[in-house]
């Protein structure tokens, strides 16, 4: 028999887009499915048009949070429902290919229980549906990445950004390692993806089977909007854990880039109260922070932040 897999879908005022996300899950090929959806909170008519799509579908869970409780709190809550051998996190902004999930977990089905997560390519849609882009090519087109890693990830992981959220089927046994998300960050990506990495390998599929839709509202286009938010603070705190996980020189070196990066989005940003914490962190290390602090000021003195 086909393994299960539960589909944790999260809304939170995607009243515009929830339909076609529900259907893209009903109409996938692969059919052991339990699906478990949960407003956080919406103030738009999201709670309505769930409860419109899951009419007929005793068997569908739904879970409306009367107040918005943030999105790994909210994740933690249909997780702990769970039964399926694998678990999908899908935001009902989103969109799954019909051949999404049976090909994930015939990939994962083919591997050992050391890998944890399966993820694939993805094409950028728009509030239209229209298709505005594709993920890796996104990625090449910047010069972030040449090949998409596999295997063990955790130090790549630490350089940069090259998975696309949404595409992931996880092995339930990951989270019960992990303990689901942590609750007390903004977001959940960096962070699971750090800690599990450390621990499972991961395998990538090079076709496309999710569509992500890019809103200029969504948490990860706000990420660097303002001087101070949740989110970037959330990313300083798993700096902060990566580094009791690192176990070799050329790790701490990828951790380096890593706060290096993070350093200079919080001065491009003014955040200047966090960048010094990315300042001490860097210290601890062991690294030497004379470039970093250089930076910095050169930005508050004016010079233009895009050429560091």
């Amino acid at each position: 028999m086909n393994p299960l897999v539960s589909v944790i879908c999260i809304s939170y005022n995607h009243a515009p887009y929830i339909s076609e996300a529900l259907n893209s899950v009903f109409r996938q090929i692969y059919t052991e499915i339990e699906i478990i959806i949960l407003d956080d909170g919406s103030s738009d008519t999201s709670v309505g048009e769930i409860e419109k799509m899951i009419q007929g579908k005793p068997e569908v869970v739904f879970i409306p949070n009367i107040e918005n409780e943030g999105y790994t709190r909210t994740f933690n809550k249909g997780l702990a429902l769970a039964k399926g051998k694998y678990i999908v996190d899908f935001a009902l902004d989103d969109v799954m290919r019909p051949d999404f999930l049976s090909k994930s977990v015939e990939r994962l089905e083919a591997l050992a229980e050391e890998y944890g997560v399966c993820f694939c390519n993805a094409d950028y849609i728009n509030a239209k549906s229209e298709i505005i882009g594709n993920h890796n090519d996104t990625l090449r087109a910047k010069k972030l990445i040449s090949e998409i890693p596999q295997g063990d990830i955790f130090e790549m992981v630490l350089k940069r950004y090259f998975i696309c959220t949404p595409t992931m089927v996880i092995r339930k046994s990951v989270f019960d390692r992990m303990g689901g998300y942590d609750e007390s960050l903004a977001y959940e990506d960096f962070d699971f993806w750090v800690r599990s990495s450390r621990y499972y390998k991961y395998t990538f599929i090079d076709e496309v089977l999710m569509q992500k839709r890019k809103l200029t509202s969504s948490m990860s286009a706000l990420r660097y909007k303002h001087q101070h938010n949740d989110q970037m603070q959330s990313v300083f705190t798993v700096c902060r854990k990566v580094f009791s996980l690192c176990k070799s020189k050329s790790e701490l070196d990828s951790l380096y880039l890593r706060l290096s990066y993070e350093h200079r989005q919080c001065i491009r940003y003014q955040a200047y109260a966090l960048a010094d914490q990315y300042i001490s962190l860097v210290k601890k290390i062991g690294r030497n922070t004379f470039k970093l602090q250089l930076i910095g000021f050169l930005i508050r003195l004016g010079f233009n932040r895009n050429r560091f």
